[in-house]
């Protein structure tokens, strides 16, 4: 067959399986195709048909390595689903799932409504999912769907957030407590007197309250230091308000610090606009764009990375293995880091675009 048509027939076999997958956002076909095309000889285009796998039914090239499997269908359960937050998060699931030949569907609140989360989770027990991974941004309220699910032979994995008795079989995320707690002492080193702003998307969200507890803890031991602490909302443009709201009332305020990475972003862009990057310091969480932007030209002293992509990856490869294992493999706790960027070190971030940093929808890092 000539090169040409086995390009041919790439590009088909390609649009079939993309049509096939349910994600949202994620639209790499064109860029799949022009591989394809491009393929100078015959065994190009055979990799890449292999990679691609000859049967997503029974689990593509990953049957080379885990013997012939179905195409799971897990089910992410987000309590900010448009957040830009979690696009990395996103590109992790994305990519895990076409490594595995598994799909996924992303579903929630856009607005951390935990009633909304709990009928996302029991529609997947319903739906009879192969694994559920949900952020636990509430103490008790997914007790009872978790449970069902796993009554009903359905792995749970929770993401980004925990909660303390709930039967989800493991975390894979930051502890967060603990990273408040190493903020609070990088916020004592900068400020150590005066008044300090602590800004929070959405208080009591197990996704970000044990943070701020943690700063708050560690702050106490620095009596110089008056803490108050501000709700900004889930909406990220909101949160830019609030933060500029609160400077403009309280002129003498020394450090503005968010544990979210919108109310982050709204810092560090709030104190840009005042011109303030010589009086009042600041820091946050998270690699948005600007943040990332903002921290380099030091409006900012510092964000926390989290690692979003690998919340993503590592949920879609624990549920297949204890799946594909038979339940014997697969489930660990996972810390995702805690990794403090200054204006020096955020310099790869700012010249390098990738989907693990959710700045590409390309492969690889550019």
């Amino acid at each position: 067959m000539a090169d040409t048509d086995q390009s041919n027939e790439a590009v088909e076999r390609l649009d079939y399986y993309d049509q096939k997958e349910d994600r949202p956002g994620f639209d790499r076909r064109a860029f799949l195709r022009r591989t394809a095309l491009t393929g100078v000889a015959a065994g190009s285009v055979s990799t890449l048909l292999a990679a691609c796998g000859s049967s997503a039914s029974t689990g593509g090239s990953s049957a080379s390595v885990f013997g012939s499997h179905p195409e799971y269908k897990f089910t992410f359960v987000n309590h900010v689903t448009t957040n830009p937050f979690f696009v990395p998060t996103q590109y992790g699931i994305q990519d895990a799932c076409k490594l595995l030949g598994c799909s996924y569907s992303w579903t929630g609140s856009e607005t951390s409504n935990v009633s909304q989360m709990v009928n996302a989770v029991n529609s997947a027990v319903a739906a009879k999912v192969d694994g559920i991974a949900v952020s636990l941004i509430d103490p008790t309220a997914f007790n009872a769907p978790v449970q069902s699910a796993l009554n009903a032979g359905i792995p749970v994995v929770a993401y980004n957030a925990d909660a303390v008795g709930n039967p989800r079989l493991a975390y894979i995320g930051q502890d967060l407590f603990v990273s408040g707690e190493k903020m609070g002492e990088h916020i004592a080193a900068l400020v150590p007197s005066g008044e300090v702003a602590l800004f929070i998307a959405t208080p009591g969200s197990l996704n970000i309250q044990p943070r701020i507890n943690g700063a708050l803890v560690a702050l106490k031991k620095f009596p110089a230091i008056t803490t108050r602490t501000i709700a900004t909302g889930a909406a990220v443009p909101a949160e830019l308000t609030v933060i500029e709201s609160y400077l403009a009332g309280h002129p003498n305020t020394k450090g503005m610090f968010a544990v979210d990475a919108g109310s982050t972003q709204g810092v560090a862009q709030t104190i840009q606009k005042h011109g303030a990057a010589g009086t009042i310091k600041g820091g946050g969480y998270d690699l948005l764009e600007i943040t990332e932007q903002l921290l380099a030209s030091g409006q900012i002293q510092f964000t926390i990375d989290q690692q979003p992509y690998l919340q993503g990856f590592f949920p879609v490869m624990e549920m297949f293995l204890y799946q594909v294992s038979k339940k014997l493999s697969g489930l660990a706790d996972v810390d995702t880091g805690l990794k403090f960027l200054t204006k020096e070190t955020v310099v790869p971030y700012n010249s390098t675009k990738s989907r693990f940093e959710g700045t590409s929808s390309a492969v690889g890092v550019s």
